[in-house]
């Protein structure tokens, strides 16, 4: 069997500014990475989804898109002190696009971030901690019916942080 799943070496990212060009590109990606990460089928219509990142996620938050060949494979939404949304497409994890994504939302943070995870995400969970995030609560999300988990990542300060002589 083949796989459809693009080797490392061939997947040459570009990161930019979220463009409304990619809207049509970007909602049916972040659904399908949700359901597949979380484990439920979103019942809502995609226009709905749609309309939800255009009045909720654009102005609240800075968009950045990584595209690989001239297609989208992940989006991050995230200010100076959270990330409110970071999803890969399901064919390209674990192929340095999210890890790209959340470099960015890190370099431009105010030196901490927080964001929120379903429990049930052990992909979500496992990635975020590679990263040096730390759980900081547990919860309950309404919407969904489903645990939460806050997690939360400061930037090292200390002797660490500095590189080897």
């Amino acid at each position: 069997m083949t796989s459809t799943r693009p080797a490392l070496s061939n997947l040459a990212l570009q990161q930019v500014p979220y463009s409304a060009a990619w809207l049509d590109a970007l909602i049916p990606m972040w659904r399908a990475s949700f359901e597949a990460g979380v484990g439920v089928t979103d019942p809502h219509p995609l226009q709905e989804q749609r309309q939800f990142f255009l009045d909720a996620v654009l102005p609240q938050y800075e968009v950045q898109l990584a595209l690989s060949a001239g297609q989208l494979v992940g989006f991050i939404a995230a200010s100076a002190e959270s990330v409110n949304q970071l999803y890969v497409r399901v064919d390209c994890q674990r192929l340095g696009v999210g890890s790209l994504l959340l470099d960015w939302a890190k370099a431009q943070s105010a030196g901490s971030l927080w964001l929120y995870t379903f429990q049930q995400n052990a992909v979500a969970r496992a990635f975020y901690e590679r990263h040096g995030f730390e759980v900081l609560e547990e919860g309950f999300e309404p919407t969904w019916g489903l645990k939460d988990l806050k997690y939360g990542w400061r930037r090292s300060t200390g002797p660490a942080a500095q590189a080897c002589p």
